[in-house]
């Protein structure tokens, strides 16, 4: 199994009318693929927050393949 970083964040206006991509979660995640580690992340997500869908609380979800360590 490969290891994912998956990052979900949540897109948020500021005082001046900025965007800023606001952290909600971020996870390591060990999976068999990219799309793999982000629907446990946003399992997980939707647990830890006590929601059915992590679209109620977030906009995006990134994932990025983790280097593997040598032994």
């Amino acid at each position: 199994m490969r290891t994912y970083l998956v990052t979900i964040r949540k897109l948020v206006p500021d005082g001046c009318g900025h965007d800023h991509r606001a952290l909600q979660k971020r996870v390591v995640v060990a999976a068999r693929s990219d799309v793999a580690a982000a629907y446990a992340a946003k399992a997980m997500f939707c647990e830890a927050v006590g929601i059915l869908d992590w679209r109620l609380r977030a906009d995006t979800c990134d994932v990025v393949e983790l280097p593997k360590l040598a032994a």
